[in-house]
């Protein structure tokens, strides 16, 4: 026997008096209705309803049992409530600030195409850490050295007049007819404000004779482009946000190819099976959102 359902019955014949309307409330058949609740009779060994009369009455102890029924089925209806709700909560995933927002729109497109409500949380890499260890996220891509990566991102120098072939960071090194003048700086972002990219770069740095100054974390990237188009620095970033700002893209000289980002997507919860499933899913869609012009097999 359905405890719930003979319940819903019992209580809903109850409030209306009647086993026609209570079964039409239940929107269930009234043979079926007059089953659940003479099975739960049965079940209980007393009868809850005085049938002797047109109008359908409690006996005492249905009186007794009905609050009894009611917040059994308040309950159910709750908890079904919550279920639902629980399969509807979206996924937040905490992505990289510098994310574009139509690669964004597209991966969440693609989430929903597989059963995955997929909401956004921009942020820095530290943050994004602090998000998923705290589970205010489900999810988040973690910055990690490349080697440990799904996503690889190979990052250069964007500046404004288009150079042949890669940048060397030797050329920025101010000559002694450049002691007076403001000298080219290389503008990183907070993305890139990571040990494994930023420590690469002051060693290189040291190494070429480049002074302190000349590599700096700019706090927005729009001021960044204004200085590469304006005062002639050069911004580290990938190929792809190079072209969204307009901007001539090419690598680092001294470090060659293998200069990149790398992202790895942490989950709250191992068992969680959205999340896993965005990863096994989506991954060419994230690869899209973090520039990556591909991904490992660990992300697939």
């Amino acid at each position: 026997m359905d405890l719930v359902a003979a319940c819903r019955a019992f209580v809903s014949v109850s409030e209306h008096g009647s086993f026609t309307v209570g079964a039409a409330a239940a929107r269930t058949a009234q043979s079926v209705v007059s089953r659940r609740i003479a099975a739960l009779e049965q079940r209980l060994g007393e009868r809850l309803l005085d049938r002797s009369s047109r109008a359908v009455t409690l006996t005492p102890f249905g009186r007794d049992m009905l609050p009894s029924a009611r917040q059994l089925v308040q309950s159910a209806d709750r908890f079904e409530n919550e279920a639902e709700a629980a399969r509807r909560r979206p996924l937040r995933l905490a992505v990289p600030a510098i994310c574009p927002t139509g690669a964004l729109a597209r991966l969440i497109a693609e989430a929903h195409g597989h059963g995955v409500l997929l909401d956004p949380c921009p942020a820095g890499p530290t943050e994004r850490s602090d998000l998923v260890t705290s589970r205010h996220v489900r999810a988040a891509l973690l910055a990690v050295a490349p080697t440990e990566a799904a996503w690889t991102v190979p990052l250069g120098l964007a500046v404004a007049d288009d150079p042949q072939g890669p940048i060397y960071l030797d050329t920025l090194r101010p000559g002694r007819a450049d002691r007076d003048r403001r000298p080219r700086r290389v503008l990183l972002q907070p993305e890139d404000d990571v040990p494994h990219v930023r420590d690469r770069l002051v060693r290189l740095r040291d190494a070429v004779g480049l002074r302190p100054a000349q590599l700096a974390v700019a706090p927005a990237v729009a001021a960044a482009a204004a200085d590469v188009l304006s005062r002639g620095d050069a911004l580290l970033c990938s190929a792809a946000q190079a072209r969204e700002l307009r901007l001539h893209w090419r690598p680092v000289g001294e470090l060659g190819p293998g200069f990149a980002r790398g992202f790895s997507l942490a989950v709250a919860d191992e068992s969680d099976a959205d999340a896993i499933r965005l990863c096994q899913a989506c991954a060419y869609g994230i690869a899209r959102c973090l520039g990556a012009t591909e991904h490992s097999e660990a992300a697939a």
